[in-house]
């Protein structure tokens, strides 16, 4: 498939939380595409029953959150035979799944912070392990519904909200150290980034401040570590992203401790697509404009085999 001979649909939007960030991921990934020199068409999803263009060759998948990246959307996809970007529905879901995926990483050796699962659907309790945590709802992005808890007093508001998200709680014992991402194109892994949030921790106010109106963010890319740390981190990123079978790209969410070890958080399959985001920033280090990643993107994704 010759991709700038394809008709694209870029589909953006969705039901889930993430949505407005999604459009601004969606309406970047399109002009991009176009400036490669494709045939794009822009579909804003609303929501779960989607209507396609008629003639679609490859739907370029920028639905962040839930539908878009929790593998419902690639289902519809695969049983209607259409091609689309990135991972598959089967790895699309586990990696949505922080509980799931943390077994799996936890199973193939993945470095990840001690965690426990605890029951919204009962009285919840506490986690066995010290102050200071992370609280977590296991299947939303953006950091939608996550609490670093310091103190006693903060314990019970932090689980009452993530239970809110599902019958589940994700409870993460507490990494100090600095918040990394690296990004997996293909084989290739690009190098890191550090996020250096202003205040608190990288939330939603920090990640995205031109919708929020307060917070902010540092980028330093590429991080200032030393080549044994780099190769001691990006091996971690690379090893995640194949544990959950991630076909094409993604964006692995890294801490690195103080004690020099890199401990995964999570993996991000439709990971934020602006000119500005930090897979584009990656990127730019290794060598690819904003519209050449958008187009390695959609032509590794079209060699990919649904049905194998």
């Amino acid at each position: 498939m010759n991709v700038k001979e394809c008709n694209l649909v870029v589909a953006m939007g969705g039901p889930g939380s993430e949505k407005e960030v999604s459009m601004a991921t969606g309406q970047a990934v399109a002009g991009a595409l176009r400036e490669a020199g494709c045939k794009v068409e822009e579909l804003v999803v609303e929501t779960h029953d989607v209507t396609l263009p008629e003639h679609v060759d490859l739907v370029v998948n920028t639905i962040h959150g839930t539908f878009g990246e929790d593998g419902q959307f690639q289902s519809l996809l695969e049983e209607a035979g259409i091609a689309y970007t990135g991972a598959g529905s089967a790895a699309s879901k586990l990696a949505f799944d922080k509980v799931a995926s943390k077994e799996r990483f936890i199973a193939a050796g993945v470095p990840t912070p001690k965690s426990e699962i605890l029951d919204s659907s009962q009285e919840v309790r506490k986690p066995s392990f010290d102050l200071p945590y992370v609280v977590k709802p296991p299947c939303e992005g953006s950091s939608v519904g996550v609490h670093i808890v310091q103190s006693e007093e903060d314990v019970e508001p932090a689980l009452k909200d993530a239970a809110t998200f599902g019958e589940q709680i994700l409870v993460e014992q507490f990494v100090e150290g600095k918040e990394l991402t690296v990004g997996v194109l293909g084989d290739e892994v690009l190098p890191v980034v550090h996020i250096a949030p202003r205040s608190g921790f990288y939330d939603m106010a920090n990640k995205y401040p031109w919708m929020t109106g307060d917070g902010g963010t540092d980028y330093y890319c590429p991080a200032d570590l030393d080549e044994t740390t780099t190769a001691k981190v990006q091996k971690a990123a690379l090893e995640a992203h194949r544990s959950l079978g991630i076909e094409v790209y993604s964006r692995v969410d890294v801490l690195l401790g103080t004690d020099g070890e890199p401990y995964v958080l999570e993996v991000n399959t439709i990971p934020g697509m602006t000119a500005s985001s930090l897979l584009p920033k990656a990127a730019e280090q290794a060598g690819y404009s904003f519209p050449e990643l958008c187009l390695k993107i959609a032509e590794l994704s079209a060699q990919v085999d649904r049905n194998g």
